[in-house]
């Protein structure tokens, strides 16, 4: 036989075909056009599959021996801390971990949890079928009753624990007039007051308030918080291992925003990827994006961009409905917009942290800015058409299109290390040009400035005087309202970091109160400057080109928008917090 018709041979094993009129169909040729020279490569990818894929078919229970000896394994390590008198007191974290694992060990072979889940679901919708059919039938009248309850709830909360040094309730008594002048300024510029979804404003304010209490007056709630933050310094240590690699162990320590911030998001994304690799991001946003679903009646693209901003960034939420970006809604782009300003990314939250910020009051800011800025949209830029994930919530399995699927784990950590270098060298390509942009403007003014007898005229002087009365509203001590309201001039103006450092390394600012620290580390956690804004139009654009225009138009409402959600958390956070004692500021 030629080489030629070896080449085309027809494989004998393959099965003759009838057709739809009972005629034989020739066989298909499987033409081997050198494929096993081409891909000689991969011939240990085909062996490690079918050495997996022998192992699967001989033991068929694998999976289940495999999940059993990691719930005896977990079992023991929790019931080793439980019986040792030492560790005993550390026992409320290590339990929710081992009830988490168990949880999920369980759910890969029984429907048990779910069976439970169904039946109290049931007898969810059956109380709440009585409510809404006999008790209070009215629409109008279940959202007054809800919106009475809420506020009954918040003004308990706020004013019912005594006074304490950093706690005053006078200082409660603005902080809770802020909230409610904010809502009712959101309120009077709707873009359609008539179509304002109230349950999604009330649940989203109510969840926030409940999110600052469990942080700030619970010890469970500090417990939990100061474990997640620990996991973030710990992650931002072995970041400091590369940079240390790179440079020496001395310059690792240094607090620059090159050796801290930079190396500590590009080491996350890449770590990010690995858990997308193994679908536990997807399944943890997917999780967290059904509750806001469900509880405050959203569309499936805004739980899902508002539960991924705090994870992703301010871009790459977005990525997670890509597939959705050219259909959504302008109130839809609106609220995706506002999330990612409203918050920060867990990259730079790891950074961040390890500036000195306090870990506590940055991944609650960050969890309370996912029904802040549900609850802040869906006033400012209410839903008047019909969206196509109004009935599903859907995650992209893919985060990088084109890349594709990675092949293995390191790939995608490859891919994600070199995705964290573009993140990490156009967060520094930008800060640098957006302050010198600042400083260029701010010297203009200063020249102009000098001919009123104004030396000092910036930005960041006239945004403090501007942003007085807002810092006033949410409850800051009199005498540091304006230290505070220029760092948030800086944080709209340039950028959070900026603001977070002369805060941590300038006076009056490392002088203040405990009170006005934590006030001022709320209020400038969130991407909410005039540098996001075109990191907004260029993901969002590049996802969906047809939308360029509707993103444009309504991208200055998202920044106010984000900025408010901010700011709303700002509010709350001081009217709950009372004993700062074990916080370190």
């Amino acid at each position: 036989m030629s080489a030629e018709q070896e080449k085309h041979q027809v494989l004998p094993t393959q099965d003759v075909t009838i057709d739809a009129n009972g005629a034989e169909k020739p066989p298909i040729e499987v033409i081997n056009d050198g494929f096993e020279e081409e891909s000689s490569s991969d011939d240990s990818d085909f062996r490690s599959i079918s050495i997996v894929t022998k192992l699967k078919s001989r033991f068929p229970q694998w999976r289940l021996a495999f999940h059993v000896f990691w719930g005896c394994f977990f079992t023991s390590w929790w019931m080793s801390i439980i019986i040792q008198k030492k560790h005993r007191s550390k026992w409320l974290i290590p339990t929710i971990f081992w009830m988490m694992m168990m949880v999920r060990l369980i759910t890969f072979h029984s429907r048990i949890l779910y069976v439970l889940f169904g039946y109290v679901t049931t007898a969810w919708n059956y109380c709440v079928d009585i409510l809404y059919t006999k008790l209070i039938p009215n629409r109008t009248h279940r959202i007054l009753a809800a919106a009475a309850l809420t506020v009954a709830v918040i003004l308990v909360g706020t004013f019912v624990p005594s006074e304490t040094e950093y706690s005053k309730r006078e200082d409660r008594a603005v902080s809770f007039f802020g909230l409610v002048v904010c809502i009712a300024g959101l309120y009077a510029t709707s873009k359609n007051r008539s179509k304002i979804q109230w349950r999604t404003v009330i649940g989203g304010t109510l969840m926030q308030f409940i999110i600052a209490l469990f942080v700030l007056r619970t010890k469970c709630g500090y417990d939990v918080f100061n474990f997640i933050s620990t996991l973030a310094r710990e992650l931002l240590g072995f970041a400091k291992d590369g940079v240390a690699f790179l440079t020496s162990t001395e310059v690792s320590q240094y607090g620059m925003f090159f050796f801290t911030v930079l190396p500590a998001v590009a080491f996350f994304v890449a770590f990010i990827h690995i858990l997308y690799y193994f679908n536990i991001m997807q399944w943890c946003i997917r999780k967290v994006a059904n509750l806001f679903f469900w509880a405050l009646k959203v569309t499936g693209a805004e739980a899902v961009t508002a539960s991924g901003s705090p994870f992703l960034g301010i871009g790459e939420s977005s990525v997670l409905v890509k597939d959705f970006m050219p259909f959504l809604t302008k109130a839809e782009i609106h609220q995706v917009m506002t999330s990612g300003f409203s918050t920060i990314s867990g990259s730079v939250l790891v950074g961040y942290i390890g500036l000195g910020l306090n870990p506590q009051v940055m991944v609650s800011s960050c969890v309370m800015s996912i029904p802040a800025s549900l609850a802040i949209s869906k006033m400012r830029y209410p839903e008047t058409e019909i969206p196509v994930t109004s009935a599903r919530v859907d995650v992209c399995e893919n985060f990088d299109e084109k890349e594709g699927k990675p092949k293995n784990v390191l790939q995608a950590f490859s891919n994600g290390a070199t995705l964290g270098l573009r993140i990490a060298g156009l967060m520094m390509i930008q800060c640098m040009c957006i302050i010198a942009l600042v400083a260029l403007i701010n010297g203009i003014l200063t020249w102009f400035g000098n001919f009123w007898n104004i030396p000092s005229l910036t930005l960041e002087l006239m945004g403090s005087y501007l942003l007085y009365p807002v810092t006033f509203l949410l409850g800051t001590p009199r005498s540091e309202i304006l230290p505070v309201s220029k760092l948030i001039a800086i944080k709209v103006i340039q950028n959070e970091y900026n603001a977070y450092s002369i805060m941590l390394s300038d006076e009056p600012y490392k002088s203040m109160s405990k009170r006005a620290i934590i006030i001022a580390t709320y209020a400038l956690c969130g991407f909410s400057n005039l540098g996001s804004m075109g990191i907004q139009i260029g993901v969002l654009g590049a996802l969906a080109p047809k939308k360029v225009k509707d993103i444009a138009q309504v991208i200055i409402s998202a920044l106010i928008s984000g900025l408010l959600a901010t700011l709303t958390s700002t509010a709350i956070a001081g009217m709950v917090m009372h004993d700062l004692t074990g916080f370190d500021v």
